[in-house]
């Protein structure tokens, strides 16, 4: 009987102690294609590869989502959740604050711009700027006032210029236009004293304002081009780049001391960019290249190769049991295929 009784009361210890082992809390942010809602329902790559490993642990998940990666990470740190799945880069400065598992993933950091074909469109942006509108404006103006004012010194003098001022506004602008852009009229060479001093006034001034004219296009055009022309990390200098703030894309732009805009989450940063605020993306390249093939297809690219190839992982506390069994069951996991079939799933097959 006392055989029997210690018996289930060791039985029952170990039950308990296995119920509370089972339930671990787990963080994560919205960052498809590796941990985004799809109609209220939580998926992605990181979800998936988590749900097999967990069944495989025996482990029951109460998923959290966190608004920012900083927040997310900061609760691993302090121990508020038992681990962390996304798309967290495994580097050397967050290994000494957290540990991490195996590599689940290999990524890199590449650029996202407009499709080439928006170029046209760009241009056009360009030549109907506020700028350009303004000299525009003020080149009718000065072409309308130089009209009238000669209307003023010859409608005495010639035929053409004698009528009342309400009908000689057009044919007097139209005057003006001729004598900026073809010379003038032969017929019609002002007669006044006053009048053929201010058409050799005009004459002069006129190489100077189609000169400025078509500059300023040309500029615009030339601007323009270069903007657009993003091949590589090497073209971002001088562009509005944007990316995710405390990421490894702002290190690497920090180290090579290149300006950009920090947003705290990927919606703030795909809607700047569909908003035109941003000339190029910096960030992750699977979630770029997701986002170009969804939310995007229609008007973004990836430009240039992957670089500064990074691996993702798992994060957990410093010295967390929980490391060992998950990357014991991740090593099973790539040996019997089951790793490859949720990799071909959200990524193509292995490479």
């Amino acid at each position: 009987m006392r055989c029997f009784i210690g018996s289930l009361l060791i039985s029952t210890m170990m039950f308990f102690s296995a119920a509370n082992a089972q339930s671990i809390s787990v963080a994560t942010i919205d960052r498809a294609p590796f941990s985004f809602d799809d109609q209220g329902t939580l998926t992605g790559f990181s979800i998936e590869l988590w749900a097999e490993l967990s069944e495989r642990l025996d482990l029951e998940t109460n998923i959290t989502k966190f608004d920012s990666f900083r927040d997310m990470l900061d609760a691993v740190e302090n121990r508020s959740v038992d681990m962390a799945i996304a798309n967290i880069s495994i580097t050397a400065a967050r290994e000494q604050k957290m540990d991490f598992s195996h590599p689940i993933f290999e990524s890199g950091l590449q650029v996202l711009v407009a499709q080439q074909g928006s170029q046209s469109s760009g241009i056009w942006g360009a030549l109907l700027s506020k700028d350009l509108m303004l000299a525009i404006v003020l080149a009718f103006a000065l072409l309308f006032g130089g009209g009238m004012l000669m209307w003023v010194f010859e409608r005495r003098a010639q035929p053409y210029f004698d009528r009342p001022a309400r009908e000689a506004m057009f044919p007097s602008f139209w005057w003006a236009l001729n004598l900026v852009v073809n010379g003038g009229f032969e017929e019609r060479v002002p007669r006044s004293f006053l009048g053929r001093i201010f058409a050799v006034f005009l004459v002069v001034s006129s190489l100077f304002i189609v000169s400025v004219f078509v500059a300023r296009i040309t500029a615009a055009m030339t601007v323009e081009a270069i903007n657009l022309n993003i091949n590589s990390v090497n073209d971002l200098y001088g562009k509005r780049v944007g990316t995710i703030e405390s990421s490894t894309a702002a290190g690497y732009m920090d180290g090579r001391e290149l300006d950009y805009r920090g947003y705290q989450d990927l919606e703030g940063l795909t809607t700047a960019f569909e908003q035109k605020e941003l000339d190029a993306i910096l960030f992750d390249a699977p979630v770029l290249a997701y986002y170009a093939r969804t939310e995007g297809r229609s008007f973004a690219n990836l430009a240039g190769p992957v670089f500064l190839r990074e691996n993702y992982g798992m994060a957990f506390p410093t010295g967390s049991p929980l490391k060992e069994s998950v990357n014991q069951a991740l090593l099973e996991m790539r040996e019997d295929g089951s790793y490859s079939q949720i990799h071909t799933k959200w990524f193509g097959s292995l490479n």
